[in-house]
């Protein structure tokens, strides 16, 4: 807007051409209108209140910043920390895991070497010939006590049990411990230190200090356009209380209409004060340069206030940015409280990694011993199907041999009976050559018969070997030859 002193380039095109004069109506007018654009003063003063509550946000801004920045280092730190030794016993799960599928593994294997010894237990009938006669047939493992497989089974069973029990609540804790860590950088990236700055080149993460102070510049900039502008409207208005009390009639009207001015507007001359007298050549200029600036009052308000919304949403990004901060800080300090209970509980998440691990120790050493009663088990079975088919040889042994006694039995009693018939013979030949010359008391035994003998038994009682199938001893060498 122009002045009758001084000239400033006015913001908008004049929209009404100059005149040299004004009726009284016209002034007053005018008058009423820069009044009502004196409204605006407001508007200045709310930027005002925006710059000064950007600047303090900016000041609470480096405290908040630094102090979450602090924790937030710290914090950070110590989630490392915890990570390690979560990361350990992790580490000390998985080892046990493996340790315990591996034993697992072992068992299945000697369970199913133990499950093939009783199968072939179960499909080996003892030869008949062997028991007494009319016993129901039955196969080796009739002769075995399976209540001892079931008893090293079932505490096998029972120190599993206990290990996968020990192994969840292990897990369990190990998750939960996981969990609290989680929560905690959760938490700690609950908000960003840094906003997005449009420059020529594109956009660009700032600092929230810089970020602020950017948008605090340019709210400074709208304030002192602002500032500027209402003083051309005050010029305005004042110019016009000038002109009109230089019109005639004009004194009364132009106190009445200056007299309840909005607060905070301050006029260069009191409206009560009488005016100065002026030539005709300024008063023309003045009147000129009311014209001019009348035509431009509706738009030097029009841009206070879309300066004033520009702030006021540059102002919702402060708040909305100071409110992201407040939250960023108030989740890291939340961070940092659960990040002192966790701590608490560190002790005890070791102490737990070192009892699991010694009981875990026990378990497997009760469970390899009873592996080894299993085996033990297994390799007595083993001997008792060995040993039968070594019996089936030994019955084959001894019926052989018996064979070959009787052979020699029947060929020396054979041998025997034919010494004694000889024998006899050549008796009755001597007593029918000689006998009739020999008195009878000559010797008593001359007509006795020849002794006789017979070959019997030691013990009669004893049992004859059974006669077991070659084909069974042979199998019975078979199986014995091809384990060696």
């Amino acid at each position: 807007m122009a002045s009758s002193s001084s000239s400033l380039p006015p913001p908008y095109p004049q929209t009404q051409p100059p005149t040299t004069s004004s009726p009284l109506d016209t002034l007053i007018s005018h008058l009423l209108a820069s009044k009502k654009s004196l409204s605006t003063i407001h508007d200045v003063q709310r930027a005002n209140d925006l710059c000064t509550s950007t600047r303090t946000a900016l000041e609470q801004t480096a405290i908040t910043t630094a102090r979450t920045s602090f924790l937030r280092s710290g914090i950070t730190s110590q989630v490392s920390v915890l990570q390690h030794v979560h990361q350990n016993t992790s580490s000390t799960a998985r080892q046990v895991k493996s340790e315990f599928e591996s034993v697992i593994r072992d068992l299945d294997e000697a369970d199913a070497r133990l499950g093939a010894t009783l199968e072939q237990l179960s499909g080996t009938f003892v030869e008949a010939k062997l028991r007494p006669e009319g016993e129901e047939k039955r196969n080796l493992l009739d002769f075995v006590d399976e209540g001892g497989v079931e008893g090293v089974f079932g505490a096998v069973r029972g120190v599993l049990d206990n290990a996968g029990e020990g192994m969840r609540e292990f897990a369990d804790s190990n998750k939960g411990f996981e969990e609290e860590i989680w929560k905690v950088g959760n938490l700690l990236d609950g908000g960003k230190d840094t906003m997005k700055q449009e420059n020529d080149g594109g956009s660009v993460e700032v600092g929230p200090g810089r970020y602020l102070s950017g948008i605090l510049h340019e709210m400074e900039d709208y304030a002192r356009n602002m500032a500027a502008n209402l003083e051309s409207l005050v010029s305005h208005f004042d110019l016009c209380a000038k002109a009109i009390r230089h019109t005639e009639g004009g004194g009364d009207a132009a106190m009445r209409i200056a007299g309840d001015l909005p607060e905070g507007v301050d006029l260069g001359q009191d409206a009560d004060d009488a005016p100065e007298p002026i030539g005709e050549e300024r008063w023309t200029d003045m009147m000129r340069v009311l014209e001019e600036d009348a035509g431009q009052v509706e738009d030097v308000v029009m841009d206070i206030r879309e300066r004033l919304a520009g702030m006021e949403a540059l102002y919702e990004r402060v708040e909305s940015h100071t409110d992201r901060l407040a939250k960023d800080h108030a989740s890291t300090t939340a961070a940092f409280r659960l990040l002192e209970d966790v701590g608490s509980k560190l002790p005890g998440y070791m102490t737990q990694s070192q009892v699991f691990l010694i009981r875990w120790d026990e378990d497997k050493e009760k469970i390899e011993e009873r592996l080894e009663e299993l085996e033990g088990i297994r390799e007595f079975y083993d001997g008792f199907l060995r040993a039968y088919d070594n019996l089936l040889i030994e019955v084959g042994r001894r019926k052989a041999l018996e064979m070959k006694m009787e052979k020699v039995v029947q060929e020396a009693k054979s041998q025997l009976e034919q010494l004694y018939e000889d024998d006899s013979e050549e008796r009755e030949a001597f007593s029918k050559e000689e006998g009739h010359f020999l008195p009878q008391d000559i010797w008593p035994e001359l007509a006795a018969r020849p002794l006789r003998f017979d070959i019997l038994p030691v013990d009669e009682s004893a049992a004859r070997v059974p006669d077991i199938s070659k084909s069974v001893i042979h199998r019975a060498i078979r199986r014995i030859h091809a384990e060696r």
